[in-house]
């Protein structure tokens, strides 16, 4: 047995989307990288900038790059991950302005990616994959675990060969959705591991059934040496398994983890009163619930739904649109529940619970799908009535005319106009012209204190807005707030 295995962690991405949707600033997120930095991870995903970059402008009002260039800097030991490739789909974001962005993060020092298909479909991944390692990023190929009738397991085993053929740099067994059990990973694990070949594979899942934990631990005794965990409170309930968890029982098991618990100790109770402070979710062990396997909403989804009903009001809807989830799902033909699939699932969902008819109104995306443009397995596996009741409609017929060119950077920047920066014309790009205005307005970013009293961070907070006329800050418990002629 080997007795090395080396954790990847994932709190400030993965565990941050499935937990708090996203919603760390980056003034949070600094204090906490340094500190896991001293842990000796083996790498650290970081940045994903097709979701990052819009949910810092819009409900942040940050800047992504400030993230970016701040917090690689603060990296000084740890290997750090991009989880993203260049083709956001559709032509939504011109591929030349994500190369762009992919360049900037290479300039930032990272040279690694973990990258998917939604389809596992590594015939149509292989030019990215390629064109991203003659850019300077070696990736990390996603082979996404999922359940349906057609999800068996000599389809995995072909789709590891097939993502093996790709010669990466690492495969990575992901169970995006938390549905694994461990009596389905001791019959399905090592047939994917010898379909890899001599291709090194991690193990990415995450804590919907409440097996995650010892999915984990599983994984390992089967001969996975590259695990991924949080920490908490962003592991465990939809994210990734606690490496406290995780270590103490491999370490039990007689494995060697090149891991200090004490600064992640320190990260754990900074987020922590973080959490507490800011009202957002702490995550605890899930119950099993067998419901879970009809929806398959995943992880880093599930939080920014519950968010985004909340906002509209409809936070009590939760349990039908998960139904409607399951039905919507089987009609398109049990596409695996990961972006963009697993949106466009629950959102036209959501749609059809909202609006109480389903399929009645549609999204431009699910008429997309059933065209065939978001994957050609689409065509092959979706009901026929199903597709024939959206696409028959004058919208479905616009879009199946529309032709969908790939602008060069020159292209871009004359549409753009103007004298944009490089980092301007990816903002554009990604959200609107809008967030070109706001990055260049805001203040420096303002890093969280670790380690103070909720009164002296306050006493701080003020003498920082000192110059302002209506100031109000807030520290734990206690706020203050004072306004012009006071």
């Amino acid at each position: 047995m080997t007795n090395d295995i080396h954790i990847i962690d994932t709190t400030l991405r993965d565990g941050q989307q499935s937990l708090w949707a996203m919603n760390m600033r980056t003034g949070w997120m600094l204090p906490a990288m340094e500190r896991l930095d001293r842990a000796g991870y083996e790498a650290m995903e970081f940045f994903v900038p097709v979701v990052q970059i819009k949910k810092m402008i819009r409900d942040l009002n940050e800047d992504p790059f400030e993230w970016l260039r701040q917090g690689t800097a603060r990296a000084k030991n740890t290997p750090l991950r991009l989880h993203a490739g260049y083709r956001s789909g559709l032509g939504k974001v011109p591929e030349s302005v994500s190369k762009l962005m992919l360049q900037k993060v290479i300039d930032c020092g990272i040279s690694t990616a973990r990258i998917s298909d939604p389809w596992n479909d590594f015939v149509m991944l292989k030019e990215e994959h390629d064109e991203m390692r003659r850019m300077g990023l070696e990736s990390v190929v996603n082979i996404i675990y999922s359940v349906s009738p057609r999800h068996t397991t000599e389809y995995f085993v072909q789709r590891t060969r097939d993502a093996a053929a790709l010669k990466p740099y690492r495969l990575c067994f992901k169970d995006v959705g938390g549905l694994l059990t461990p009596s389905r990973l001791r019959e399905l694990l090592p047939k994917v591991l010898e379909a890899a070949g001599d291709i090194p594979v991690e193990f990415h899942n995450h804590c919907n059934n409440g097996l995650g934990i010892f999915n984990a631990q599983e994984a390992v005794a089967l001969g996975v040496l590259h695990v991924h965990t949080a920490v908490p409170p962003l592991a465990d309930g939809s994210s990734q398994p606690s490496v406290f968890d995780v270590a103490r029982n491999l370490r039990a098991l007689g494995h060697d983890l090149p891991l200090d618990l004490d600064p992640l100790h320190e990260v754990s109770d900074y987020l922590t009163g973080i959490a507490r402070r800011e009202k957002l979710a702490i995550g605890s062990p899930r119950a099993y619930d067998e419901t879970l396997y009809a929806h398959q909403i995943p992880g880093g989804m599930i939080s920014n739904l519950e968010y985004q009903l909340e906002k509209v009001g409809m936070g009590g809807r939760l349990d039908l649109i998960r139904e409607e989830a399951a039905r919507v799902r089987a009609e398109l033909g049990y596409p695996i529940m990961v972006t963009p699939l697993s949106q466009f699932v629950g959102t036209q969902a959501a749609i059809n619970v909202i609006t109480g008819a389903r399929y009645k109104q549609v999204t431009d995306e699910i008429i997309q799908y059933a065209l065939g443009l978001w994957g050609r397995e689409a065509l092959e596996h979706m009901d026929a009535n199903t597709r024939d009741l959206i696409v028959d409609r004058p919208r479905a017929r616009e879009i199946a005319a529309m032709k969908i060119d790939q602008l060069d950077l020159a292209e871009v920047r004359r549409a753009a106009g103007g004298d944009l920066s490089d980092e301007e014309l990816i903002l554009r790009a990604y959200v609107d012209d809008a967030a070109v205005q706001m990055v260049r307005h805001l203040p420096p970013v303002r890093e969280e204190p670790v380690g103070r009293s909720p009164l002296v961070s306050l006493v701080a907070g003020l003498a920082a807005q000192s110059a302002q006329h209506d100031i109000s800050v807030q520290a734990g418990e206690i706020s203050i707030r004072l306004g012009k002629g006071l």
